[in-house]
């Protein structure tokens, strides 16, 4: 299932781990551990925000995927289903 993981991150601990240079090395593993179809980084509320959107293959990976966010930076997860341009297609057409 396509999923949007929200990470809305710790401004103070996340001011660590950039200092202390591990930020980097955090996210490339996030990013190659959840191989999304698309990532974005934004600003929301005045908290560094990652958009992510991968294929969660089964609910069990949601610790695994989200630890890093919690541990390494403080961040508030969400995990949301999402549906692109053919999902929804596909979806409507089965309304009937």
């Amino acid at each position: 299932m396509r999923v949007l993981l929200k990470a809305v991150l710790d401004t103070e601990k996340t001011n660590d781990v950039i200092r202390n240079g591990t930020m980097q090395k955090t996210m490339q593993a996030a990013m190659e551990a959840l191989r999304p179809e698309a990532a974005y980084f934004t600003a929301e509320d005045g908290c560094r925000t990652a958009l992510i959107f991968f294929d969660l293959a089964d609910p069990s990976q949601i610790p695994r995927n989200a630890e890093p966010f919690f541990m390494e930076m403080g961040a508030k997860v969400s995990f949301v289903p999402v549906m692109n341009g053919e999902d929804l297609e596909k979806g409507l057409a089965a309304l009937g």
